[in-house]
């Protein structure tokens, strides 16, 4: 299993969401997969100008990563996304790039992958996050198994991830090789992605004049 992990922090590997997202990729690779981080510090990809072109033609015209990023993105078996708290939300790095994938989550274009989300903070509110993430996987098509996180108060150098969260975070990545190797359904996920695949193919089918690329992607899907 080839697993590429988007971190959006501006202290990448060496920050807390980079220590507990660390440790779900040991798990990960103790169950043989193979792992590739990505670290959005907020200087590679531009924000989204909602030009609509990505749904006429399927890419992106602006000269940043994301092109790049993203073919990684579709050539992986697996996804973590993992972002501190910031202000309640997402990290702005991870933001831009989610904002990115608009086409992404129209062709639900990440089906068959399977996913996890990492979220750190200083002082709380994690689990929203978490969901907000596994939402965006499961709305791209991907089969989200489950979250991590942790409060970790300080950023600095010498804080180490908890020992409860690190076990969880070790056995989150076994279950995310896992789940991909089995091949698992989750009912709520089928749920939640049958509902948007609905209405994205009621929506693409309005605008099939103008998304061109996306309405011939459905369409050969039948």
């Amino acid at each position: 299993m080839k697993i590429l992990s988007i971190i959006g922090s501006p202290h990448g590997e060496k920050g807390n969401t980079g220590k507990l997202i660390g440790e779900v990729l040991k798990g990960a690779e103790s169950e043989g997969a193979e792992c590739e981080t990505i670290v959005l510090k907020g200087d590679s990809i531009k924000p989204c100008l909602g030009c609509d072109l990505c749904h006429k033609n399927g890419r992106c015209h602006l000269k940043d990563d994301f092109e790049p990023i993203k073919e990684k993105v579709l050539a992986a078996d697996g996804i973590i996304l993992a972002s501190p708290n910031y202000i309640f939300h997402v990290s702005g790095q991870l933001k831009v790039f989610i904002d990115r994938c608009s086409s992404l989550i129209h062709c639900m274009a990440l089906e068959g992958k399977y996913g996890a989300s990492v979220v750190t903070s200083g002082g709380g509110d994690e689990w929203p996050i978490v969901q907000y993430l596994n939402h965006f996987l499961m709305v791209s098509g991907a089969t989200p198994v489950d979250g991590v996180w942790a409060t970790m108060g300080t950023s600095e150098p010498d804080t180490q991830v908890p020992e409860e969260n690190r076990e969880q975070a070790y056995s989150l990545g076994r279950t995310l090789v896992n789940a991909w190797k089995e091949k698992r359904r989750f009912a709520m996920v089928e749920k939640v992605q049958e509902e948007h695949r609905k209405r994205m193919q009621e929506l693409i089918n309005w605008y099939k004049e103008e998304w061109t690329y996306e309405y011939a992607f459905w369409k050969e899907r039948g």
